[in-house]
């Protein structure tokens, strides 16, 4: 059964209402999360000032499609195309890393369900089981070694047993159920981060003030070294040339008794004065 008209007439309201308020969100999946995590969602929100929007992808689109009509130009249509799949709009103006982690924090563990899609590499520990002998001929089926150990199943070696993206089968769930593995852990999944008009991957939030420094000081670093090999002085360069062009001026006033300035005198003081002599006579 759809919507009511009134509830749907409040939905349009609603969306329209968070567009105009917030200036960020999260396109996020909702992929094998129950309602009741959902709820436990919200809560650890409420606090921040976020909200989560979840709704048919044709409303979602229309209501994005009008509002792009009724205000030419505004950069939410760009998240049109993300309007895809099973998700949904996570609305807030508290800083995104924050709510990420938020996010990421109330994930839940999941048991291996059949035909369900790995979202990550399941591997089954070395070590004792709970299964008995009987159980023998299931391990050799999955072509796992075992060992009777004072009557119990042990897998003598970890198992790779499903790599990310494989299907789980019946064999591999039955197998975690034995052994009371959740290998899967499922929750609002970050897609992309929608920032005030820009769009980007959420791996962009990881990205520190430290970072940041370290690729500028190399790309700097670049840019002075091409400058120089070139010989086509830039401000990266400058510093360099600048350097390079006092030991110059000092390695000749070293080599000078006659000359000298006033901070090539510290570095003639070190030189041993027989040191030219030497120099010339090898």
């Amino acid at each position: 059964m759809g919507m009511s008209k009134d509830r749907k007439a409040w939905y349009f309201e609603r969306m329209e209402e968070l567009i105009t308020t917030y200036a960020k969100l999260f396109v996020v999946s909702v992929d094998n999360v129950g309602s009741n995590q959902m709820q436990q969602i919200r809560l650890a929100l409420r606090p921040m000032d976020t909200v989560i929007l979840m709704g048919k992808n044709t409303m979602m689109r229309k209501i994005v499609k009008n509002f792009a009509e009724k205000n030419p130009g505004h950069p939410f249509e760009t998240l049109m195309p993300l309007i895809k799949g099973n998700i949904g709009f996570v609305f807030t103006n508290a800083d995104l890393a924050d709510v990420r982690d938020i996010l990421e924090a109330n994930r839940v563990p999941a048991p291996a369900r059949v035909g369900a899609v790995a979202p990550v590499d399941v591997v089954v520990p070395a070590g004792p089981t709970d299964s008995g002998p009987e159980k023998t001929a299931f391990f050799q089926t999955l072509q796992i070694a075992t060992k009777i150990v004072k009557g119990r199943i042990e897998i003598t070696s970890p198992v790779e047993l499903l790599f990310k993206g494989d299907k789980v089968g019946a064999s591999e769930a039955q197998l975690l159920a034995m052994l009371d593995i959740r290998p899967f852990t499922y929750g609002l999944i970050v897609e992309m981060v929608y920032d005030n008009g820009s769009i980007y991957s959420p791996e962009v939030l990881d990205i520190t003030d430290d970072v940041l420094e370290a690729r500028f000081g190399l790309a700097l670093s670049n840019v002075a070294a091409l400058s120089l090999g070139a010989n086509y002085p830039t401000v990266a360069s400058v510093p360099h040339s600048v350097c390079n062009a006092f030991k110059t001026l000092v390695s000749i006033a070293v080599e000078c008794d006659s000359y000298s300035f006033e901070k090539a005198d510290a570095y003639k003081a070190l030189v041993p004065k027989d040191a030219p002599a030497a120099a010339a006579e090898e």
